[in-house]
């Protein structure tokens, strides 16, 4: 770098003060004023400021010199190379020193002396590189281009949204359809079709009931065990197969106490709670289900096929995420309805106190035999008043009792099970602790109508409690070995509100279908909630429909149907194979 010559000068001394002498103390004498005048540096600039003026440099050493043959001659005002800029002031001749302030050229002239650029950004767009530009100017942003970019990221993004929408829309329709196009009961061509109801009209309905009547309590109770509602994920406990005891899914018309109440004329439609619930949450429902319908004299029976959906419990009904096809496999619909349905049972013996002291009713349970190991049930029959001249009787079920500030309340016992994370996203041993608010969420996503019916059915029992359990498989591909992560409690009223169920609406639905069903005549009915539509249908069939219906695949667990008393003696064959054989397939598993 070529550097400017500097020579040092005499400069005389002010002893009153900064800055060079007065103009009255150089004119004192004559010899003084000469020696003072050629002491001062020829067109040096000063000007007094403040300490609220803003000042530049004067002198920049650091200025770029690489290309001197472009730049103007050395010394003028818009030399860029220049090493001091005297351009922000103006020179007397008699070497007085003013500021250029009062000049509006040489005001437009000042400028900082700063050569070294700005900082760059971390982030933004990168500057791009144009080789027309000067290097000693810094690259400008084109912000069109920068927005044309934008634009075409925009498009492109929507477009992979629209495919990635659509793909999953037919692979949910693609597995409604699998599921959904295959009925819960073969319509046969004889049978009339009478009414089909869409669920839109459902969501009008509104009813209000009074407080119900509590007619009989019969079967046991034994008491819930505390312990478990400190179980988590850390802490999981291995679930335990209760074989000895017998469960029982006996439809309205074969119970013996609602037979006795209709001979005494108490009501004039009988269900049970978990009919009445399914009719209650119909509009959530996706899979196919069925009731069978009973009109005798001026008497309504809402009845369950053997081996119907209702026996068993849907799994993913409401989720998004397909589940596979074949029927066959661990993960289908079926295998997982009677899996959770193996699930529920086992839980909600597994909780109660070992041993220990039993709350008995006013009748034993009616359809055990004496003798057997049952399982702890209590049935309470219920009675609501529809109108003046028509009541409503439910068998109701509780599956256990708990001391709750010193007062006895009732509850009901049910687990919700995870068989993959992957189907569901979220896994349960690592969300259960800390986010169980999230899935709970899911679980309300995934199996909505299944926990809106169970909040059905503890509200028709008038549980003081619901006791949830999450139970989840030892391994994804293990089906027969579970662990209990975690139970909750929540109270029926408190869950209703929080899954949005309204008791009005339950009631409306529940009524519209009792009165179009009272203006039937006598015979045998079928509804039956269509495969494919939101919406049911009702069918008339013969009298001897379903009679002779049976299962063409037995379930695996025998506990899930346990036999009546009118084919007692026939299922207990097929019980003790069902037990055989998962037996069989339980130590393979293990070992």
């Amino acid at each position: 770098m070529v550097a400017e010559a500097f020579e040092f000068v005499a400069v005389p001394f002010n002893s009153d003060g900064w800055g060079p002498p007065d103009a009255s103390d150089v004119s004192s004498s004559a010899s003084s004023t000469s020696v003072a005048a050629a002491n001062l540096l020829p067109n040096v600039p000063f000007a007094s400021f403040s300490r609220s003026d803003k000042l530049g440099r004067v002198a920049d050493w650091t200025r770029n010199l690489s290309n001197p043959s472009a730049r103007p001659p050395t010394g003028s005002k818009s030399d860029p190379s220049a090493v001091f800029d005297f351009s922000a002031f103006a020179i007397d001749e008699g070497f007085g020193l003013t500021s250029s302030g009062g000049n509006p050229d040489e005001d437009a002239a000042f400028r900082l002396v700063d050569g070294k650029p700005p900082p760059r950004p971390k982030f933004g767009p990168k500057w791009r590189f144009n080789p027309h530009h000067n290097r000693n100017q810094l690259p400008q942003r084109r912000d069109e281009e920068v927005e044309a970019k934008k634009r075409d990221a925009e498009k492109e993004r929507a477009r992979r949204d629209r495919l990635y929408n659509n793909n999953r829309n037919n692979i949910h329709h693609q597995r409604r359809e699998a599921a959904a196009f295959k009925s819960s009961v073969d319509i046969q061509p004889e049978w009339n079709m009478l009414e089909q109801i869409p669920f839109s009209t459902f969501s009008k309905l509104s009813f209000t009931v009074q407080e119900p009547e509590d007619l009989l309590l019969c079967g046991g109770l034994e008491y819930y065990n505390r312990v478990f509602d400190r179980t988590t994920p850390k802490n999981e406990r291995r679930l335990e197969r209760f074989k000895n005891r017998n469960f029982f899914k006996v439809t309205t018309s074969d119970d013996p106490v609602i037979r006795r109440l209709a001979k005494e004329d108490k009501a004039t439609v009988f269900a049970t709670d978990a009919i009445l619930a399914a009719l209650m949450c119909a509009p959530r429902s996706v899979y196919s289900w069925d009731i069978v319908i009973q009109r005798v004299g001026n008497k309504l029976f809402f009845d369950k096929r053997d081996g119907s959906q209702l026996d068993l419990l849907s799994v993913h009904e409401t989720s998004q995420e397909p589940l596979p096809e074949a029927k066959d496999d661990i993960n289908s619909a079926y295998s997982l309805g009677v899996e959770a349905a193996y699930i529920n049972q086992n839980f909600s013996q597994q909780v109660l106190v070992r041993d220990g002291k039993k709350e008995t009713f006013d009748e034993a349970n009616p359809f055990a035999n004496e003798g057997e190991e049952i399982a702890s049930v209590a049935y309470r029959y219920r009675r609501w008043k529809l109108d003046e001249n028509m009541h409503l009787v439910a068998r109701c079920e509780l599956q256990s009792v708990a001391e709750l500030n010193n007062q006895r309340s009732f509850l009901t016992l049910n687990a919700l099970n995870e068989f993959d994370p992957k189907y569901s996203g979220v896994d349960w041993r690592q969300k259960l602790e800390t986010q169980r608010g999230a899935v709970l969420a899911t679980e309300l996503k995934n199996n909505g109508n299944k926990l809106a019916k169970w909040t059905a059915q503890a509200l028709l029992a008038n549980a003081d409690m619901m006791k949830i359990g999450f139970v989840s498989r030892v391994h994804p591909r293990d089906h027969f070995n579970h662990v209990i992560l975690s139970v909750l409690g929540y109270k029926p009223k408190d869950f209703a509100g929080q899954i949005n169920l309204n008791t009005s609406n339950m009631w409306g639905i529940v009524k519209s279908i009792v009165d179009l069903c009272m203006k039937l005549s006598e015979g045998k009915y079928v509804l039956v909630k269509d495969p494919s539509k939101p919406q049911v249908r009702i069918y008339e069939v013969p009298p001897d429909a379903f009679e002779n219906d049976y299962v063409e695949e037995p379930l695996p667990e025998d506990e899930q149907v346990q036999p009546t008393e009118g084919n007692a003696e026939g299922a207990e064959a097929s019980v003790a194979a069902a037990k055989e054989t998962e037996d069989k397939k339980a130590d393979e598993i293990q070992a």
